[in-house]
């Protein structure tokens, strides 16, 4: 008589028996799955791989920063600028009138024919061959964005089609761009209005009370902020012409880029003054009001500078405020962007749970310092049953923050079910792309495809894309009742289906991304 099975046993091959069927995998997902197991440790054939594979979105993708610096060396002479030689900061005419080495104020064109210089604009304006000594990677990488930025005025929307065609080569298909659209017009207007009728700042930023967001708001209304509104939406119309004729859109030589996806996050320079900040998070919160190209707002600059430290509580406030007024608007937070040693410990302690639980925020970026907030792990547990996506920015946490490999905090979100997606930050900066932060993940955190392919689904689901979600679910990406069918068979679309896809563009671009992972997956089947 043989021995009985331990009913322990039993339960797990019941479970077993349980997930799968929650997970139905399709024999090319099986295919794709074990061929990236086979090649793991072939780093260039999972590179190619990983080209290949569709990345869903990119939400955390700062448009001046996703630039390489050799576009900013070519917008720069073509507009005729200089460079300061001693500091590489790009200067208006006049230059000086020889390109000699000893011209300390050269025209940037002159790069062109002297190498040494063409090398030394593109390792200032960016984070090649940067190398540790007497300037961090953390101030190396902020510096940047004052050299290169007057090359940067005039080149919007050459510059959004370099980003769509990067994104489309990597086989991303949507971007949530961070663009300060209206070229900091709202934070003059602030900066002009005051915090009072008499026009005299306040110095102590923190005896601002509601009130004052109040009244603050009426004055921003009827002292020219809707004009600002509608000048930054023409000059996006201007800029988005721009980038479709760059790409050749609508013709017959379409770039690749054409097909990406692109919508805006009104970017606030939190590093400014108080009422200037608040005027840009009014205009955010305005334009996304008026302008579907606009999805929402982010925060942006370094966390760790003085402003932004001495503000933080403040600036949530403001977003708690202009919430309420606006709560159909969608924020998204850089938080945590922090390590230890840059800030005192004190500074690591709240930033990310203040952003969540004051701030509003759907998305934190970066989130690199959770483990230092108060009760971490409780905030792990809120954030994941809030649904609190955390776009991860892998090559950029190394090279600004020093955070890499078991430092990172990316395999403890994972074991606590925050949702995640990995983002590229400031790919021209950085010098990277979505397939290399991709790349990152898969050599150091060891993930599986099925694990990837989770995240990329999460990108879409937590875009700010309008619309219901393809996905009933997120724990096994069961899809709605309309399209379950559809999903698991992807044969010819049901009409219930396409009813549903027809109400929602989220839903629209969630369902391309099932179709590419198709494609994708069946080349795998030999």
């Amino acid at each position: 008589m043989g021995r009985s099975i331990p009913l322990r046993l039993w339960l797990v091959v019941l479970l077993r028996a349980v997930v799968a069927v929650a997970q139905p995998r399709t024999a090319p997902e099986q295919s794709a799955s074990h061929y990236l197991e086979t090649i793991r440790r072939q780093p260039l054939l999972v590179l190619a791989f990983l080209r290949e594979m569709p990345k869903g979105g990119d939400l955390h993708n700062h448009l001046a920063g996703a630039i390489y610096a050799e576009s900013w060396i070519r917008f720069a002479a073509e507009e005729g600028l200089c460079v300061d030689r001693a500091t590489s900061i790009a200067l208006a005419p006049p230059c000086d009138n020889s390109c000699d080495a000893l011209a300390s104020k050269p025209a940037v064109a002159c790069s062109g024919h002297d190498q040494k210089l063409y090398d030394t604009l593109i390792d200032q304006w960016s984070m090649r061959n940067w190398v540790r000594g007497h300037e961090s990677g953390h101030d190396h990488f902020f510096a940047t964005f004052g050299k290169f930025n007057l090359a940067s005025v005039n080149h919007v929307g050459e510059s959004i089609a370099e980003a769509a065609q990067r994104a489309a080569s990597d086989h991303v298909q949507y971007l949530e761009l961070m663009h300060t659209a209206d070229g900091l017009n709202a934070a003059e207007l602030g900066a002009k209005l005051g915090w009072d009728q008499g026009n005299t700042p306040r110095t102590d930023s923190s005896g601002l009370s509601q009130l004052d967001f109040v009244a603050m708001r009426d004055r921003l209304l009827a002292g020219g902020l809707p004009g600002i509104v509608h000048s930054t939406r023409q000059r996006l119309d201007k800029d988005e012409a721009e980038m479709r004729k760059t790409l050749a859109c609508g013709t017959a030589a379409a770039a690749p880029g054409c097909a990406v996806t692109v919508r805006y996050l009104y970017q606030v320079l939190r590093g400014l003054p108080p009422e200037d900040v608040f005027a840009q998070i009014v205009l955010g919160f305005e334009l996304a009001s008026a302008d579907p190209r606009f999805v929402g707002l982010n925060l942006v600059m370094a966390e760790d500078w003085y402003v932004p430290m001495r503000d933080f509580d403040l600036h949530m406030r403001m977003l708690d405020y202009l919430h309420g007024m606006y709560p159909k608007v969608h924020i998204s937070l850089h938080a945590g962007e922090l390590a230890m040693g840059l800030v005192p410990p004190d500074g690591l302690s709240f930033h990310i749970r203040e952003s969540v639980e004051v701030g509003h925020a759907e998305r934190i970026g970066h989130g690199v310092d959770v483990m230092n907030e108060r009760d971490p792990v409780g905030l792990l547990h809120e954030i994941a049953q809030r649904k609190v996506l955390v776009e991860i920015c892998l090559t950029s946490n190394e090279s600004i923050l020093g955070v890499k490999e078991n430092e990172h905090p990316l395999p403890v979100y994972r074991k606590y079910g925050v949702p995640v997606a990995l983002a590229t930050d400031d790919e021209g900066v950085s010098r990277s792309d979505m397939t290399h932060e991709y790349a990152r993940a898969v050599e150091i955190y060891k993930l599986s495809y099925l694990d990837l392919k989770g995240m990329v689904r999460e990108s879409l689901q937590h875009s700010f894309l309008p619309g219901a979600s393809l996905w009933a679910e997120t724990q096994q990406f069961r899809a709605v009742a309309a399209c379950e069918a559809d999903v698991t068979h992807q044969g010819k679309t049901s009409a219930a289906c396409q009813n549903f896809l027809d109400g929602s563009e989220k839903a629209r671009a969630q369902w391309q991304l099932e179709k590419d992972f198709v494609k994708f997956e069946r080349g795998f089947c030999r």
